[in-house]
């Protein structure tokens, strides 16, 4: 069933004047996940870091707010000492000075923010495993493990390519990007969390569940990091295998949707397990359909467009906060369910996508990514 488009622009503007509202109170600080109505805050280090400060800079991207552009600056500026830290830094490079640096420099054409940027591509650069085609996951002795969410931090590794001429990053995306489709993808199209390789010789060891259920079942953020991941890599090079996997991924994602079309935490659960929802998985999954639907033939891009619209309108009209005295603007997202940590509430990635998706149905179709 198609859905009309009446929603979209009320579902931007109620986004824009609730993070205008909430702005006032979070101010330069890190939200990560909402607890009994409030956004509890996290350091600067923490891989959730950028999602705050990219939210800003969509609405400012609109609105224009003064007070919402120094507020993201201040921001960025606090994550400075991170950049000099290796090991304060990790995978998640990429989501952090993405939604920041780059996103300010898009904006803004502010020169500190891409210096900083293009330091954070080197030392995401810097920790590519050249034996197994990977960039390694965490610090400390996991000196083997990837993991699927890294396809969202390439984006910043391709744009260090454009910006710089230097195809160092881009190769080291694009190999990283196929070892994902060699070990990470299922034939079914679901995906692993967690592969563990022999660090020396590159081997893969074992696939791990990490935050899904299990090795073997599929954990519905890590899909949709995927689909979102992959579509992103078919946008920077152009490679069909990225936009195929994609596709394939996603697939797979609409076809294991319950009835309003938001996820479970994980789509192989035993019936004995809780069937949390993850608001933030549908999010990013949404734009990553969105993206897709952009990339296809006319043929096959209402099937895209239209199955990420869904999502987004089930999550405005049956998940979003906008009446209620919550700080979050999406509800039922789970974070980590094995390790019971932020269950069946709000999360602020699940806000930035969920916004990022609105504004695209809205007609702002460049990305930060």
């Amino acid at each position: 069933m198609s859905i009309g488009e009446t929603w979209i622009q009320e579902a931007w503007r109620q986004t824009t004047d609730k993070v205008t509202r909430v702005h006032e109170r979070i101010g330069a600080n890190f939200p990560h996940a909402s607890q009994n109505g409030r956004y509890q805050l996290e350091p600067a280090g923490w891989w959730t870091a950028g999602f705050w400060p990219g939210l800003l800079w969509l609405v400012y991207r609109e609105t224009k707010d003064e007070a919402l552009r120094k507020t993201a600056q201040l921001c960025e500026e606090q994550m400075d000492g991170l950049l000099t830290d290796p090991m304060m830094v990790d995978h998640d490079l990429g989501f952090m000075w993405t939604l920041t640096s780059r996103a300010s420099y898009q904006l803004l054409g502010d020169e500190a923010s891409r210096r900083r940027a293009l330091l954070a591509a080197n030392l995401l650069a810097a920790r590519f495993n050249a034996q197994g085609r990977y960039i390694r996951a965490w610090n400390g002795q996991l000196t083997g493990w990837a993991i699927i969410d890294c396809l969202m931090n390439l984006p910043l590794l391709y744009w260090a390519s454009q910006e710089t001429g230097d195809p160092r990053f881009r190769h080291i995306a694009v190999q990283h990007a196929d070892t994902v489709l060699t070990h990470f993808i299922r034939p079914d199209g679901s995906v692993h969390h967690i592969v563990a390789f022999d660090p020396e010789t590159g081997e893969k060891v074992e696939a791990k569940g990490g935050q899904g259920y299990a090795p073997d079942s599929a954990w519905s953020r890590g899909t949709a990091w995927a689909i979102y991941g992959l579509s992103l890599s078919y946008r920077y090079t152009g490679y069909e295998r990225y936009l195929n996997a994609a596709k394939r991924v996603a697939h797979f994602f609409i076809a294991n949707l319950p009835e309003d079309h938001v996820p479970w935490w994980d789509f192989r659960i035993p019936e004995d397990v809780p069937r949390y929802r993850d608001s933030s998985a549908g999010a990013i999954a949404a734009c990553g359909l969105l993206l897709i639907a952009e990339q296809v033939s006319p043929f096959e891009s209402a099937i895209y467009h239209e199955a990420g619209k869904r999502i987004l309108h089930s999550l405005y009209t049956r998940y979003g906060a906008w009446d209620q005295d919550e700080e979050g603007l999406i509800l039922h997202g789970t974070s980590h369910y094995p390790e019971q940590r932020n269950i069946d509430v709000p999360l602020i990635y699940g806000d930035y996508y969920f916004a990022e998706g609105i504004a695209c149905l809205n007609g702002y179709t460049e990305l930060f990514w």
